[in-house]
C-alpha cells in the first residue's frame, strides 16, 4: 500500500510541475500573438502617446517575467485578474464595477462542464458496447462496418461532421436546433435540446477511439488461459466477454476514456463556435479576436489544467486497478 501512495504522490507532483511549466509555455506563447490589445481598441490612426498610455493602465509596459510572476502569484491564489475588454468598457462608463476573469469564465466554463457531460454520457456506453460487440463478432461484416463508419468520423474535420448533422437533423429533419442559445435559467430539458447537435458531434469524434481500444483490450484478452476455461465450462461468449474479459481490460479502457474526456474540455473550440455555444471554447476565440490577454490566459490555462487532472486520474485509477502494485509480492 505504502508503494501505491508514493507513486501516487509522484504522480500528483510531476502533475503540479507539469502545470507549471505549462502555465510558462502559455504566458510566452499568448503575449507572443501578433497585435496589441490598445491598438485593437483605438484603431489604426491611435497615436502612440495614446497607446502608450493605455499600455500603461493595464500594465502591458511592464517586464514580461514580472507580469508572469504576478500573474503566476494571482493564479495561486485564485486571482485570474481582469479582463482587459471590461476594463476598457467600465472606464467609458464611467467605472461600472468590474468582475474578475475567473468570475466572468465560471458560467462559460459550466456551459462547456455540460455539454461535455451530456456527451460523455452517450458516447462512453455506446463505444464501450460496440467495442464488445466488435470483439465478440470479430472479422464479422459487422465488425468492419463499425470500424470503417468510426474511423470515417474521426477522419473527418470537426467543422464538417457538425455541419452534415446540422444539413440532416436541423435543416432538411428539424429534430434539434442548429444554434445551441442556451442561457442561465434556461430548463434543463430545453437546455438539453440545444446542447444535442454539438454533442452528437463530439460523440462522432471521440467514439472511435474508446471503441477501438475496448475491442482491443477484450481481443488481447481471449486467449488467456482463464477464458479458455471459461469457455471449456460451457459459458457463453456474451457473458465470457462481459462477465471475465471486460473486468481484466478496465484500465486501458479507462486510459482511452480518461483522455477522450479531456478532449472534451480542451477540444469543444470548433464545436462551441460552429453551434455558437456560449462555452469557454467561444470565449476563448472570442478573447483571442480582440487580445484580450487575460482571459485568453485564463481560458488556456483551464484547458491545460483539465487535461493534466483528468490524465492523472487515468494513472491514479489504473494504479489502483493493478494487482501487482496492490499485493506486491
Amino acid at each position: 500500500m505504502n508503494s501505491v501512495l508514493r507513486i501516487i504522490g509522484q504522480r500528483l507532483l510531476l502533475g503540479l510541475v507539469t502545470l507549471i511549466v505549462v502555465s510558462l509555455v502559455i504566458f510566452i506563447a499568448v503575449n507572443a500573438l501578433p497585435g496589441d490589445f490598445a491598438q485593437a481598441v483605438l484603431g489604426q490612426g491611435a497615436t502612440d502617446e495614446a497607446v502608450a498610455a493605455i499600455r500603461k493602465d493595464l500594465g502591458l509596459d511592464q517586464p514580461y517575467f514580472y507580469r508572469y510572476f504576478t500573474w503566476l502569484g494571482g493564479m495561486l491564489t485564485g486571482d485570474l485578474g481582469v479582463s482587459f475588454a471590461q476594463m476598457n468598457f467600465a472606464s467609458n462608463m464611467g467605472g461600472t464595477q468590474l468582475k474578475g476573469v475567473l468570475e466572468q469564465i465560471a458560467p462559460r466554463f459550466m456551459n462547456t462542464m455540460f455539454l461535455a457531460g451530456v456527451t460523455a454520457a452517450i458516447a462512453v456506453p455506446f463505444a464501450v458496447i460496440l467495442g464488445v460487440l466488435a470483439a465478440l463478432y470479430r472479422n464479422s461484416v459487422f465488425d468492419r462496418a463499425t470500424n470503417i463508419t468510426t474511423l470515417t468520423s474521426i477522419s473527418s474535420p470537426e467543422f464538417f461532421l457538425a455541419y452534415i448533422l446540422i444539413l440532416f437533423l436541423a435543416v432538411l429533419n428539424p429534430v434539434f436546433p442548429s444554434l445551441s442559445n442556451i442561457f442561465e435559467g434556461m430548463g434543463f430539458g430545453e437546455r438539453l435540446e440545444k446542447t444535442m447537435l454539438p454533442a452528437l458531434t463530439l460523440t462522432l469524434v471521440v467514439t472511435a477511439h474508446m471503441m477501438r481500444m475496448t475491442r482491443a483490450a477484450i481481443i488481447n484478452l481471449l486467449a488467456s488461459p482463464y477464458i479458455e476455461m471459461a469457455r471449456l465450462k460451457g459459458i457463453s461468449p456474451m457473458r465470457v466477454i462481459v462477465v471475465h474479459a471486460l473486468p481484466n481490460a478496465l484500465a486501458p479502457i479507462i486510459n482511452v476514456i480518461a483522455l477522450n474526456l479531456a478532449y472534451l474540455i480542451t477540444g469543444v473550440v470548433v464545436v462551441e463556435v460552429v453551434f455558437v455555444y456560449p462555452g469557454i471554447g467561444q470565449l476563448f476565440v472570442d478573447s483571442v479576436k480582440i487580445r484580450d490577454i487575460p482571459v485568453v490566459q485564463a481560458c488556456c490555462l483551464i484547458f491545460a489544467a483539465a487535461y493534466i487532472l483528468l490524465n492523472l486520474t487515468a494513472d491514479v485509477l489504473s494504479i489502483l486497478s493493478n494487482p501487482r502494485l496492490r499485493h506486491p509480492k
